[in-house]
């Protein structure tokens, strides 16, 4: 089951109060005040990790506490400090507080820690507060209560390249022509139901990362079919392949759908529709009029969008692409297309066919 947006309580430990001691050791009649420092709580620190994928586990645990400091003990003994409480999240997990919604940290490399809660200060034993006036304190310090306060956890997928459009236009078929993904496929719409992550392998070991996002319809802004809730995983893409059912049996117009797609996305957030965009024609096996493909090709030209035609069932046009969609990735990240590894360039003869 894949979740991407939780709401956690965390508790950091309290700080141990300080001790309430005298010395006495023999032949050491006058020892005075001995209490230790009471230890430190231990704090709530969420740690990034590539081994989990999904907020899941937080679904049946939503509570969790640090371990508070130990009390200080005589003979100027200081407790224990309480251990910290390390939680492991997914990569791309954004961290917000609960109350205010303002985000405290956005996790996005191995490692990388965040403390959300920190233990308290531990309290002052007795013997911090002699001084010559007051040899004998009988007081000590009470520890620090731990900060507590509510998360909200939201996972944004980490992937290279988002793959957007209309259900069944295509998206999970092509997935798993141009990764090892299995996402579920059949010939109904939202037969994906949540984000799919694919490693589009290349050659020396160059390695981009697909994301299949569950498939939008008009109106998705006002909650209709899955809502929009999944572009959050687009959000980190460096760039998007919007596929278009141009099959002969194509429930919308290629055109009309790519608009829908791009005002869903725009009403989530604007800057999606900033980001470079690879149209892809899909279904190409279902299309006898070819030239069909050359208007839209025209016409997306004029657009300013590369278009590109495909058949993820046989296979026609999927090296085309492969190769656009390196060229374009090292383009936005500033590389010369020449310098690509990986994909070589497709023959004329490839090419053409694709078209």
């Amino acid at each position: 089951m894949f979740v991407d947006r939780v709401k956690l309580y965390v508790k950091a430990g309290d700080g141990g109060d300080g001790a309430v001691a005298f010395l006495r050791e023999k032949y050491r009649p006058h020892g005075g005040p001995a209490g230790g420092d009471g230890g430190k709580g231990g704090d709530v620190v969420l740690v990034a990790t590539r081994r989990k994928h999904t907020l899941y586990d937080f679904k049946f645990r939503a509570h969790f506490k640090a371990q508070r400091g130990e009390q200080g003990r005589g003979k100027n003994q200081q407790g224990k400090d309480g251990e910290d409480l390390l939680i492991e999240v997914p990569l791309g997990t954004v961290v917000r507080d609960g109350e205010k919604g303002h985000v405290l940290c956005d996790l996005i490399e191995e490692g990388q820690r965040c403390v959300v809660a920190r233990g308290g200060r531990g309290g002052r034993g007795n013997a911090r507060f002699a001084t010559p006036t007051n040899q004998l304190p009988r007081y000590a310090e009470k520890g620090q209560k731990g900060e507590e306060r509510w998360l909200i956890l939201e996972l944004k997928l980490i992937a290279d390249v988002g793959l957007v459009g209309l259900p069944n236009a295509g998206k999970s078929t092509l997935l798993s022509r141009l990764t090892r993904a299995r996402p579920k496929i059949a010939d109904y719409p939202f037969t994906t139901l949540s984000p799919v992550l694919g490693v589009m392998e290349l050659e020396e070991g160059t390695q981009l990362v697909l994301a299949d996002i569950p498939g939008l319809i008009e109106g998705a802004s006002q909650g209709k079919g899955l809502g929009y809730e999944f572009l959050r995983h687009i959000e980190r893409t460096k760039l998007i392949l919007h596929l278009l059912d141009v099959s002969e049996g194509r429930s919308e117009d290629p055109l009309r759908a790519f608009e829908i797609i791009n005002r869903e996305m725009k009403s989530y957030s604007p800057e999606l529709t900033k980001k470079p965009q690879v149209v892809v024609g899909t279904k190409i096996d279902n299309l006898t009029d070819r030239s069909y493909l050359e208007r839209l090709r025209r016409e997306f030209k004029v657009r300013g969008y590369l278009f590109l035609a495909v058949s993820a069932v046989t296979g026609e046009g999927l090296e085309e692409l492969k190769y656009h969609i390196v060229r374009k990735f090292k383009e936005i990240e500033n590389e010369k297309p020449r310098e690509i590894q990986g994909v070589a360039e497709p023959s004329t003869a490839c090419r053409s066919g694709s078209s």
